[in-house]
């Protein structure tokens, strides 16, 4: 018999909000732990599997940006997106501290604090995606209308 997952607080987030989702683990002893490789091992398409980056503006204030794990953030629509002059990728080692969560099991859900979130306006092309539930070796599925009604976000051309 399978062991049931363990319930993150992203999960249980979701769980209050009445939202469908369904959890999805996968083994990260192996070290494998980027986009493409969770892709695989949760068996999705790596454009259904999708990465959170926290970014800095300008301003000073920081930026969620949520993409398909393949692709790459474009700074300058990731900018504009956003109304800022310029932005750059948070430093790593303030990722735990502004969001509570560690490379790599970074979620845009129940982050310490809400930042303006944008997700890729390719997630629209898919029923369902893929995110982290806000651990290393755990992922959420769920509509990424639902993602975006939770973390207050809109949808934006943000890939290169």
């Amino acid at each position: 018999m399978a062991k049931a997952m363990e319930k993150t607080n992203v999960m249980r987030l979701l769980d209050a909000a009445d939202v469908v989702y369904r959890g999805h683990s996968y083994d990260p002893t192996d070290g494998r732990i980027d986009g493409v490789s969770v892709a695989e091992k949760v068996g999705f398409p790596p454009e259904q599997v999708f990465k959170t980056l926290l970014t800095q503006g300008a301003s000073g204030a920081y930026y969620v940006f949520v993409l398909p794990v393949a692709a790459e953030l474009d700074l300058k629509k990731a900018a504009r997106a956003a109304g800022e002059k310029n932005i750059v990728m948070a430093p790593a080692r303030d990722l735990l501290k502004l969001t509570g969560y560690v490379h790599g099991g970074c979620s845009p859900l129940g982050m310490k604090k809400p930042f303006p979130t944008f997700l890729d306006e390719n997630a629209i092309l898919q029923e369902t995606i893929v995110c982290s539930a806000g651990k290393i070796g755990s992922q959420i599925e769920l509509a990424p209308d639902d993602l975006l009604a939770l973390t207050n976000g809109v949808y934006a051309d943000l890939c290169k």
